[in-house]
C-alpha cells in the first residue's frame, strides 16, 4: 500500500517467499490501519499458490513493534470503537494461524505489547540480541487480553506471567529465546538476516503439502481463535474506556512530546 501518514505495508513475492513489511513513524506502532492491510496481505499470501513461506517483518534497524497507536487509543469513545480497534490484533494474530503457510517473524528490536504477539503468532520467530520484550498493558490500565493465547501457548503461563506483572520491566532476547518466544537470537541484524534467508530459502524448496500439514499440527487445540480473540478484544475495549487508562495514555503522550 502506499506510505501514509500512518504508515505502510508492503509485499514482495520472490522465489516463494513472500515478505510483509510494515512501518510506522512512532517506533512501528500499529493503528488500525496498519493492523487491517497486514491480515489482509498475510491472508492473500496465504491463498497464493505461488507463495511457499511468508515473512512479517517491520523496516528500521530499531524497534521492531511498539505495540497499540496510543494516539488512536486515546480517540476511542465507545465500546464497539474499542472492541473494533483490539480486533485488528486478533486479526493479524488469526491470519497468521488460519492462512496455511508457514510464518516466519523476524525481529530486529524491541517488541511491546502487540509486538510481542506478533511474534508469538510466528511458527519460527528469529530475533537479534536487541529484541528484548515488554508487555506493558497494566501500566496503563488494560491488560494482554488479545494477544495471551498466542503468547502463553508459546511461553507458558508462568513466564506469561511474570512478563505482565512486571510491566515495566523489559526482559532480553535471550530470556524471550529460553521462554520460547525465539527459536533463534543472533547477534547483529546481518546475522539474523542471513539466517532467514537460508531457512526460507530451504522451507520454498519443500513439498508444499508437507508444509500446510505441518502448520495444521502446529496449530492444533486453537480452533476456537475467532471466538476467544474476538471476546478478549471487547475486554481491552472496555477498559481502554476507563478514566484510569485515558489519564495514563495521556500522560504517556505528554511525556513523549
Amino acid at each position: 500500500m502506499p506510505e501514509t501518514p500512518t504508515g505502510r505495508v508492503t509485499t514482495t513475492i520472490n522465489d516463494g517467499i513472500a515478505t510483509v513489511s510494515f512501518f510506522h513513524p512512532a517506533q512501528n506502532s500499529l493503528p488500525s490501519n496498519l493492523l487491517a492491510s497486514l491480515t489482509d496481505d498475510i491472508k492473500q499470501a496465504g491463498e497464493d499458490n505461488a507463495v511457499r513461506v511468508i515473512v512479517i517483518k517491520s523496516e528500521g534497524d530499531r524497534t521492531f513493534c511498539a505495540g497499540a497507536s496510543f494516539d488512536e487509543l486515546l480517540q476511542i469513545k465507545d465500546k464497539a470503537t474499542g472492541a473494533e480497534f483490539f480486533s485488528g490484533f486478533a486479526n493479524v494474530i488469526n491470519a497468521c494461524r488460519t492462512c496455511g503457510k508457514i510464518v516466519i517473524v523476524r525481529v530486529q528490536g524491541k517488541s511491546v505489547g502487540g509486538g510481542v504477539g506478533l511474534a508469538a503468532a510466528a511458527d519460527y520467530c528469529l530475533a537479534t540480541e536487541a529484541a528484548s520484550i515488554k508487555l506493558s498493558e497494566l501500566a496503563i490500565g488494560i491488560g494482554p487480553f488479545v494477544i495471551s493465547p498466542a503468547v502463553t501457548r508459546k511461553i507458558g503461563l508462568s513466564a506469561f506471567s511474570q512478563l505482565t506483572i512486571r510491566a515495566t520491566d523489559f526482559q532480553t532476547a535471550r530470556w524471550a529465546m529460553d521462554k520460547g518466544l525465539y527459536n533463534e537470537v543472533h547477534p547483529d541484524i546481518g546475522a539474523l538476516d542471513e539466517s532467514v534467508n537460508a531457512l526460507t530459502a530451504k522451507l520454498a524448496s519443500y513439498h508444499p503439502d508437507a508444509l500446510k500439514g505441518l502448520k495444521q499440527i502446529l496449530w492444533e487445540g486453537t480452533e476456537n481463535w475467532d471466538e476467544l480473540l474476538a471476546a478478549r478484544a471487547a475486554i481491552s475495549g472496555e477498559l481502554v474506556l476507563s478514566e484510569f487508562t485515558q489519564q495514563a495514555l495521556s500522560q504517556f503522550l505528554q511525556g513523549k512530546r
